[in-house]
């Protein structure tokens, strides 16, 4: 009968690690054969015992009858028991003198300007799992075509560009898996919180209950008087936390494996102490490797190599992360807060985008308790963002190897992003190689410094400049073997827009006017002008040339303005044009099939019991939205009537109520509605109008909708419906002027879109802003989506 478990005798293990290199190499990939951990083989070839149908199965694997392997020496094995109960004993009584060093360093955080500091773990931890991807990004062979494979150009999402399909595993499991880890991350990606969430775990014990941790500083390492190695360092460590003997005991756990090992910051040594701290760490992983090592360093902070470690990275926080984090922030003070948090990070992809980095997130949670809101300039919020990253983070851990660079200005620093930035904006590189950026930045250093300055010199410069860029700020980042990018898309449209700022380059911003990736662009370089209106007053010719040329269009437009002029309502006369011509739009989208089953049924009475009583609701809020002007998606905080009289509310408006459900019946796909919500649509639009020749034929129309669909709604779709929409046509074009076929081909489709696309752009910009003078605020609102002639006229 086999034992419980069994152990290796000494001459058995001799073979055993024979045979393991004969046919494996490697202990992990004997663990992998096995689909076990490494930890019980490392026990295995440790003599230590394991599970007796392991330790046939491993001596099976290695080809050995396990009855020739095992130890069979009582006296042996009593004296391994005994061993084994005095080292556990020991690894107890040290986790007891280090509990208090080891939560006074690992159990809160603090950065940036929070107050105090916060805990870390516990029922009011702030720690959020993070995930490892266990292929480096930027090791990737990959093109930037395969980068991009999954982004349009003009209309990618900002949340994922830097998204990565590398599985993700929870920092956690890849400690487990790997008894040797480095893990790699970008500055703010959480890599020290993490090693102190693995040493509070662990002294807690919640985690690797059998082990002491360490956590050590490698700045403080190598930077200790009189040079001490890393055994040294760790019984200097044990024995401030009241350890006696602290050398004979750190040497007896280091032997028997008990140590976790946590090194933070092999990036923050030193030039002249990085050679020794590496031969330092590569010495006592391999002399004591069944201990659990784990080691941080910044990505492309220098090429460190260790053999017998797995390198994984630290991936940005998702949604979900984001989410779990921002309800830890804010549960000691508002739960409430927590969801408007995550609420206004929604409305903003730009912000949203930042908070994937938790160190700028952290920020993003600082900012919005103390104001319970974001900036309404978010150019300040990214520029607070980025000082962070360039100035006061880099502060903390300076590292001094960086020559060419450590001697930048701050000014110059952003000067140069912002060069790369505009630069690579232009030709749509969201991702660029590396010989390209190096390009920009000698450019850069030879207007610095001197036009004559070496070439080969600058180009050498310039690769350690892009490596300071990635390695201290993390606003460059190898996407896969040698392309980069920005860390974050709203930093390189922020750069951008700051160099449009800075070389007044008003004409090159306007000719982008119509590309949609363009818009945050226009929006941050318009917010960052001290005053505005050259710049607006461009993009207001702009937007007059799109459809100037175009006879079909301009009629369109006059068509727009004669009707505006026609209806009695106290709207602005521009949020009016603007009505008429997006229920235009939103026709062709529906003859286009451009928009989506839920929102051609969205009158479905079925969808909503209340329908009665929240159409009206509904409507009454559409109408109220166009008398504050906004026909486009802002969160302004301008009032539309700071410079103009406020105009009296009114609880509804006739006339344009009856268009609107007009203009919807005709839009309509009746594929997606039934009888009952035709014939609903239509008596709301019977209701709305006041026109008793109107309201007449409208009620006729009813009572043939009603009589010819008794039978069968299918067989009354394909016969007769499209004679029913033309009758409903003839009515309002005759009542109420609306309703024409325009017959837009396909290029003036697109161009009126742009065309009103640009005009809520040129709104928005102007309500979320108020460096803009009150003049040109009214001249531009005043002349929005009229025709060239009226132009004229006007002027």
């Amino acid at each position: 009968m086999v034992k419980r478990s069994l152990q290796a005798s000494h001459q058995g293990i001799q073979s055993a690690k024979l045979a393991l290199i004969d046919k494996f190499g490697t202990q992990q990939k004997l663990a992998d054969a096995l689909s076990v951990t490494r930890q019980p083989v490392n026990k295995f070839f440790n003599r230590k015992p394991v599970d007796s149908s392991l330790f046939v199965e491993i001596c099976k694997k290695l080809g050995l009858e396990w009855q020739e392997i095992q130890e069979n020496r009582q006296s042996e094995v009593k004296q391994t028991s005994e061993q084994d109960s005095d080292i556990d004993a020991l690894v107890q009584e040290i986790r007891e003198q280090v509990k208090s060093s080891i939560k006074e360093k690992c159990g809160t955080m603090r950065v940036l300007d929070m107050p105090q500091p916060i805990e870390l773990t516990g029922e009011r931890g702030i720690y959020t799992n993070v995930n490892i991807l266990e292929k480096i990004t930027g090791r990737r062979r990959l093109d930037i075509s395969e980068l991009l494979q999954n982004s349009e150009p003009d209309n990618f999402e900002r949340f994922g560009l830097n998204r990565v399909k590398e599985k993700r595993i929870p920092g956690i499991e890849a400690v487990q898996r790997h008894y040797k880890l480095m893990v790699f991350g970008k500055p703010g990606a959480g890599k020290t919180t993490f090693l102190k969430y693995l040493a509070m775990q662990c002294i807690e014990g919640q985690y690797l209950t059998n082990r002491v941790p360490l956590f050590i500083t490698l700045k403080d390492f190598a930077e200790t008087p009189k040079q001490p190695d890393l055994l040294e360092y760790i019984a200097q460590k044990l024995t401030v936390c009241g350890v006696q003997d602290a050398s004979v005991k750190a040497n007896k756990l280091l032997r028997q494996g008990k140590l976790l090992v946590l090194l933070d910051g092999l990036d923050e040594v030193r030039a002249e102490d990085t050679k020794r701290v590496l031969l330092q760490i590569r010495d006592i992983s391999d002399q004591f490797h069944s201990n659990q090592f784990v080691i941080t360093c910044r990505i492309a902070a220098n090429e460190y190599t260790f053999e017998s470690f797995t390198e994984v990275e630290v991936a940005d926080f998702d949604k979900e992360q984001i989410t779990i984090f921002a309800e830890k922030w804010f549960r000691l003070t508002d739960l409430n807060e927590a969801k408007r948090f995550i609420n206004k990070l929604a409305e903003n992809k730009g912000i949203q985008e930042l908070a994937t980095s938790p160190l700028l997130l952290t920020l993003l949670c600082l900012v919005f308790a103390e104001k319970k809101d974001f900036p309404k300039k978010r150019s300040k919020l990214y520029q607070e963002g980025l000082r962070i990253l360039l100035k006061k983070w880099d502060a903390k851990i300076f590292n001094e190897r960086d020559h060419v660079y450590k001697n930048l200005s701050m000014q110059c620093k952003e000067d140069l992003l912002s060069q790369i930035a505009l630069a690579t904006f232009e030709q749509q590189n969201y991702f660029f190689k590396q010989e390209t950026v190096e390009v920009y930045i000698t450019e850069f250093f030879r207007k610095l410094y001197h036009p004559d300055l070496d070439t080969k010199i600058l180009r050498l410069d310039s690769e350690a400049v892009l490596k300071s860029l990635e390695a201290q700020h993390g606003l460059l980042v190898e996407r896969a073997k040698r392309i980069y990018s920005f860390s974050h898309l709203t930093f390189h449209e922020y750069f951008s827009a700051r160099k449009i700022v800075a070389n007044s380059a008003w004409e090159k911003i306007v000719d982008y006017l119509t590309e949609k990736r363009w818009q945050e662009v226009i929006f941050i370089t318009t917010e960052m002008m001290r005053n505005a209106d050259d710049l607006l007053l461009l993009i207001k010719q702009k937007v007059d040339s799109l459809l100037a040329l175009d006879d079909n269009l301009q009629e369109f437009l006059v068509w727009v303005d004669e009707k505006t002029r026609s209806v009695n309502t106290p709207y602005k006369s521009v949020a009016v044009r603007a009505f008429y011509t997006s229920e235009l739009i939103d026709y062709i989208h529906f003859l286009d099939g451009a928009l989506s089953w839920e929102l051609a049924g969205y009158y479905e009475p079925a969808i909503d019991p209340d329908y009665e009583r929240g159409y009206d609701e509904w409507l009454q809020q559409q109408l109220q939205e166009i008398e504050a002007f906004r026909f486009g998606d802002d969160d302004s905080s301008y009032n539309p009537t700071q410079c103009t009289s406020q105009i009296d509310r009114t609880p509804f408006n006739w006339d344009l109520a009856i268009d609107f459900d007009l203009e919807q019946i005709l839009s309509q796909n009746l594929k997606f509605i039934n009888y009952d919500g035709l014939s609903t649509q239509l008596e709301h639009a019977i209701s709305h109008a006041l026109d008793f020749q109107l309201q007449q034929k409208l009620q006729i129309l009813h009572i043939k909708l009603s009589t010819s669909v008794t039978n069968n709604w299918e067989d009354w779709l394909q016969e007769n419906s499209q004679v029913w929409i033309e009758q409903l046509r003839d009515i309002m074009i005759e009542h109420r002027n609306i309703g024409h076929d325009w017959q837009f081909n396909s290029s003036q489709k697109q161009m009126l879109q742009q065309y009103y696309d640009a005009n809520k752009l040129l709104v928005n910009c102007m309500n979320k802003y108020s460096n803009i003078s009150c003049k040109i605020r009214q001249e531009i609102e005043d002349s929005l989506l009229l025709p060239v002639t009226r132009l004229k006229h006007k002027n």
